[in-house]
């Protein structure tokens, strides 16, 4: 099998983009050249690694496994350049953090101030539901993942750098609020917003309610903090969310956080990546400056936990 550097590129481009046109895009080449080199890649490996179906393009079986190889290949590659740019003094190359909905509220700070230390490096940051970004954690798409409710079935290096309350929040109005040291029952008449399911915060909250018993009364539930925000304001109920989604508050959409016995719910915040993965200098450069607790004058996360399969 003879395979060009360029070639595992665009298999990798295909995979990401699931679009000929658009890999060609990211490529910087025409289509006909993707299908002719797509068509030479089938030769070389004796099988298809794409196949078109009502117009959308997905990858084979062989397809998935040689863009998983040639995602590893060019991680590889991409760290090797970054240590020869180190032996000239020169800190250059691409991090890629991928992060839950709720991290957007503080990531791009972190980020800002690493690179005012180091401006020659790029930035990729990908924004996604817990969900999105387990799928890309799973293949090994990025440099680091932030999320606080790491998946249990992954062997991972699994870090907790700063914590992430979870608060019970209501309207401005509420006749609950301002009140002390409220039981949870207490709400029990109450209709509540919720993060959607399978994401970090639903998941922490409904470990809550069933370790005393609570059975919340469902209004909505919705993939953004943003619109729950909204939507308490707006007096259609109560929720829970990230302090990191309050402390981004508009005067337009103020909330009430509720003094309630068990909250705030003490989540926090992990970076984590697959156990075994050799971190790019970059990476683990910026993954030392989170458990440091760099750009945010707090103690950091002094422990460091391996968690095993299982």
């Amino acid at each position: 099998m003879n395979l060009t550097f360029r070639q595992l590129k665009l298999v990798v481009a295909l995979a990401d983009t699931g679009s000929v046109s658009s890999a060609a895009r990211a490529m910087h080449v025409t289509q006909p050249t993707v299908s002719m080199q797509l068509k030479e890649i089938a030769q070389a490996i004796g099988m298809p690694v794409h196949e078109v179906i009502g117009r959308r393009v997905f990858l084979t079986d062989a397809g998935r496994e040689l863009a998983t190889t040639a995602r590893a290949i060019a991680d590889e590659w991409e760290a090797l350049e970054q240590k020869f740019g180190a032996m000239h003094g020169l800190t250059r190359g691409r991090l890629r953090v991928s992060v839950v909905n709720t991290a957007k509220y503080f990531i791009p700070r972190l980020l800002a101030g690493f690179c005012a230390r180091h401006p020659e490096i790029d930035i990729s940051l990908e924004v996604q539901n817990r969900d999105g970004v387990v799928a890309r954690l799973r293949e090994n798409r990025d440099d680091l993942y932030i999320m606080s409710m790491p998946p249990a079935d992954m062997d991972l290096e699994d870090s907790v750098f700063m914590p992430n309350p979870l608060l019970l929040v209501a309207p401005p109005n509420h006749p609950l609020a301002g009140r002390r040291s409220l039981p949870l029952e207490k709400l029990a008449e109450e209709r509540f917003i919720l993060r959607e399911q399978g994401s970090g915060t639903r998941m922490a909250t409904d470990q809550v309610f069933r370790e005393v018993g609570f059975r919340p009364r469902l209004r909505l539930e919705m993939g953004s903090n943003e619109a729950i925000r909204q939507a308490v304001a707006g007096g259609l109920g109560v929720a829970v969310l990230s302090a990191h989604a309050l402390g981004e508050g508009r005067a337009d959409d103020p909330v009430a956080v509720l003094n309630v016995r068990g909250f705030p719910v003490h989540s926090q915040w992990h970076v984590v990546h697959p156990k075994g993965k050799r971190l790019s200098p970059i990476a683990a450069v910026f993954r030392e400056q989170l458990l440091k607790g760099a750009d945010r004058g707090t103690a950091p996360a002094s422990e460091t936990r391996r968690r095993k399969k299982g």
